[in-house]
């Protein structure tokens, strides 16, 4: 199983009703390069999602995140993050910049505060998406 395992590049879970994500689940499929976690009930990932050393991309987006998930930002290979249609109102952009690989943030939809809105853009090293253009 474990050959099979390894194998697995690409999950994709959306709009399956998920309201919890194990870590044990995050570890199994370590080999992972993009994740789907789309049109869910999630509201945090596990600590575990940080054994996902090869991730490039994940879609959170649709989901119930109250906050940005700060274990994203010590994946250093990820490069596509989609947390659009959540309730985050805050985004580290001091992390978020400080990732070697990230090219796009996708925060369209969520109740981001004044702060974030303005903040420099010019200063980002990856294109972050705020509003419904």
């Amino acid at each position: 199983m474990k050959n099979v395992v390894a194998n697995i590049h690409l999950i994709s879970l959306e709009n399956n009703e998920l309201k919890f994500i194990s870590g044990e689940f995050m570890t199994n499929f370590n080999q992972l390069r993009e994740l789907n976690l789309a049109g869910n009930y999630l509201k945090q990932l596990p600590d575990e999602v940080k054994s996902l050393t090869h991730l490039t991309s994940i879609n959170l987006a649709r989901n119930k995140f109250p906050v940005f998930p700060q274990q994203l930002t010590e994946l250093t290979t990820l490069e596509t993050i989609n947390l659009e249609g959540n309730q985050i109102a805050e985004i580290p952009v001091e992390r978020l910049a400080s990732m070697p690989s990230l090219k796009s943030l996708n925060m369209k939809s969520n109740p981001l505060s004044c702060d974030n809105e303005t903040t420099e853009q010019s200063v980002l090293k990856f294109e972050l998406l705020l509003a419904d253009e």
